[in-house]
């Protein structure tokens, strides 16, 4: 079982984020000034040793892939950011390029989405509009990502390297790009892309142009929790206390944070069907997005070593079993501002990676992690 863990690149400072959010910020800047918004809530979140990294150092990059593989993780899906010919956190995967001590398989996962204030201030301000161009554009940017899906490093499917798509729904210029990036792949000595969809709402199976894509990723906990936030009344109910408590400050409890278990939320997991042939499951660490959103964000209460152990042994056996997948999905490597990390931290140390090597023996995948 391939374990891939999706990975964000945003510890370290770049000069749109200084101009957005203040000088000096980094993903770090949520997670040292959140606070918990009701009583023994996990938060803040501390990294080991209070290790707090910066990408631009080959040395934390080196440090990642190590523990990585140490407990079984296969490879990382870096978040990419591309708009019309501009980029957005791309020093790290290129640091890592450069350098083959980062010794890990990785891929890309292409989040196409527009950057707004609604961190800050609440609002829908746009700071950094997704563009997908044109023809030209689109040859320049397979140009800028070949030398990744050159490098022996970068994560094959099928022989092809593979490329997901974070968000296609209603994106028109996708289908002719991924054509055209199928050609210019042939042109240059691969046999073509894998492309992958990560958006649950839209099942490739059902539409013609979504036959360009050769896989889907269930990309959880997402789709969990759309099922538990649509059917659960009290979840409601503390939707619509939040917007008040939002306004009203000495409101802020737990009755008014939005919030689920960490049971209830892995039982709507296994329970769940595939959502089609191709797809490939997903699985979570943890989430509380408090330090991004503060008051408006939604905590997941429960998460501990032992739980993501019981709970992940059973994705795996189901990756296998329902889903007859080698790869399996992970929310996240290091989404430290929405509490979904498997890095070390103050509370439970490498907890969260033993339980994932733990899982891994106990479904008699260890020995298959490398091959």
């Amino acid at each position: 079982m391939k374990i891939i863990a999706f990975y964000l690149p945003q510890f370290l400072e770049v000069k749109e984020n200084n101009e957005w959010w203040g000088e000096g910020f980094t993903e770090w800047t949520n997670v040292k000034t959140a606070q918990p918004t009701f009583k023994n809530q996990n938060m803040p979140r501390v990294p080991l040793n209070k290790n707090y990294y910066n990408l631009t150092n080959v040395e934390s990059l080196q440090w990642q892939a190590k523990i990585a593989k140490k407990y079984g993780i296969y490879g990382f899906a870096y978040y990419h950011y591309w708009s019309e010919g501009n980029m957005l956190l791309e020093k790290p995967a290129e640091i890592m390029l450069e350098n083959k001590t980062v010794d890990i398989p990785f891929c890309f996962s292409w989040a196409n989405h527009t950057w707004t204030r609604c961190w800050a201030d609440k609002t829908d301000e746009i700071l950094w509009k997704q563009k997908y161009g044109n023809k030209n554009d689109w040859k320049k940017h397979f140009e800028y990502l070949l030398p990744f899906f050159k490098d022996e490093r970068y994560i094959r499917i099928d022989g092809k390297p593979l490329v997901i798509l974070y968000a296609p729904l209603d994106v028109k210029e996708f289908p002719p790009m991924m054509d055209y990036w199928q050609k210019l792949a042939q042109e240059n000595g691969l046999s073509g892309i894998c492309f992958a969809n990560q958006e649950n709402m839209y099942n490739h199976e059902l539409t013609e142009n979504g036959k360009k894509f050769d896989y889907g990723i269930e990309f959880q906990m997402n789709r969990a929790v759309r099922q538990f936030t649509n059917t659960n009344l009290l979840f409601k109910c503390e939707r619509v206390l939040n917007r008040v408590a939002d306004k009203v400050s000495f409101l802020r409890c737990k009755a008014t944070t939005m919030h689920y278990t960490y049971d209830q939320i892995w039982k709507i997991i296994l329970k769940q069907n595939p959502i089609g042939k191709t797809w490939f499951p997903g699985a979570f660490v943890d989430w509380d997005n408090t330090p991004r959103r503060k008051n408006r964000g939604q905590v997941c209460i429960g998460a501990s070593p032992e739980k993501f152990e019981y709970y992940l042994t059973k994705q795996i056996k189901r990756a296998r079993e329902v889903y007859e997948k080698d790869y399996l999905f992970m929310f996240a490597w290091n989404e430290w501002g929405e509490s979904g990390y498997l890095e070390p931290d103050e509370k439970y140390g490498y907890g969260m990676l033993e339980a994932v090597k733990k899982s891994l023996i106990a479904t008699n995948e260890w020995d298959n992690i490398n091959e």
